[in-house]
């Protein structure tokens, strides 16, 4: 199977499937001399890990991350960076039904497609389990941009019709509730939503957001390697999202010109800045200093115990109700996700842009 490594200098190959013994990453590029433990990959997956709330599949798994190489006397070395997290209470008789037959909205009947062939065991390599590895690898994307001042608020934005008030917004808010919406009243009605649909047997999607800011001016390229072109990849490349959106969004296609553009000034710092942000920090597929607004839509969870119509591999047509541990909505646990894709492809873009003047090449080797 290929298409499981993203990046070109911070390169990051996962591996592994929902059933499997482990899942984990290679991180390849990383920079020699960064100070790095399993503590600081750990809250990341605390994060994103099941069996958490109400909200989430009853799952558990302890998520506890291992770095096998890379790191010695607690720096990185420069060479690849391989971290596992074992898979404890996975139930694979859960799935054993779903063999003979293509659960909607999942990719059995794809993977079968192209493949001949597919671990229906809660999904395989298409389970969203697959995530524990970009969040680790972002993980260190996150230390490292930290480092350099960029910093990230990421948060559930919407779920369903529900979203957050601006007005409201409240930024110490996001960890005090299980839907890591930075809006208590939203969280609330939110929350009560979610209980909601569960017992209708259904599901719910959502929207993540996230700010990001200390992004210099000039990362990404003009044509084919535009930074916003590469968030989306990052982003739409996570199960479940349907649509990215930088800054307005689909909303420009019902602006003006005029409403749209972001005029330049000379801020207080005598610097050159935006009047507005429209654009999401974005122009011409490079940033443009001013902080990146990102947007991932997601999908309700295909997993529901609701009736639904499908067909088996005898090519006939039945009535199926998917049981198992699923997640009623994959929103909250998908916000660390999120942050994680955004900053894996930001560092990649930093190194690339090392190489992008004479002068930075002088500034590095004519010291």
């Amino acid at each position: 199977m290929a298409g499981s490594t993203l990046g070109t200098i911070f390169k990051i190959s996962t591996w592994g499937e929902s059933h499997g013994k482990a899942v984990g990453v290679v991180i390849d590029g990383c920079p020699a001399g960064l100070e790095l433990s399993e503590s600081d990959i750990q809250p990341f997956l605390n994060r994103r890990k099941p069996g958490q709330s109400i909200y989430s599949t009853p799952r558990k798994e302890d998520d506890t991350v291992e770095i096998l190489s890379g790191v010695f006397e607690g720096k990185t070395t420069g060479t690849p960076i391989s971290m596992i997290v074992y898979n404890k209470t996975q139930q694979s008789k859960d799935y054993s039904e779903i063999a003979s037959y293509y659960r909607p909205g999942h990719a059995d009947y794809t993977f079968d497609a192209k493949y001949g062939f597919r671990d229906y065991r809660g999904g395989g390599r298409s389970s969203g389990r697959e995530t524990i590895a970009r969040v680790a690898a972002g993980a260190v994307a996150v230390k490292i941009l930290n480092g350099l001042g960029i910093s990230f608020t990421t948060y559930t934005r919407s779920i369903g019709s529900i979203e957050i008030d601006d007005s409201n917004f409240d930024e110490n808010e996001i960890l005090n509730n299980q839907i890591y919406m930075p809006d208590s009243e939203a969280a609330k009605k939110a929350g009560e939503y979610i209980i909601e649909m569960t017992k209708n047997h259904d599901s719910v999607g959502g929207c993540v957001e996230a700010v990001i800011k200390g992004v210099p001016a000039g990362l990404g390229d003009t044509v084919f390697e535009k930074l916003d072109a590469n968030l989306a990849k990052a982003i739409m490349s996570i199960g479940a999202v349907k649509s990215v959106e930088i800054g307005d969004g689909s909303r420009v296609s019902k602006m003006t010109g005029s409403e749209d553009n972001d005029g330049f000034k000379i801020d207080q710092d005598n610097k050159i800045a935006k009047c507005s942000n429209h654009a999401g920090g974005i122009l011409g597929g490079m940033s443009d200093g001013s902080d990146i607004i990102l947007r991932a839509s997601f999908k309700a969870t295909p997993s529901i115990l609701k009736t639904q119509h499908t067909v088996n591999k005898n090519d006939e047509e039945i009535e199926i109700s998917i049981k198992g541990r699923h997640d009623p909505v994959i929103v909250p646990r998908a916000v660390v996700v999120v942050e994680s894709m955004a900053a894996i492809t930001l560092l990649d873009a930093l190194l690339l842009n090392m190489s992008a003047t004479m002068n930075n090449l002088s500034k590095f080797y004519n010291r």
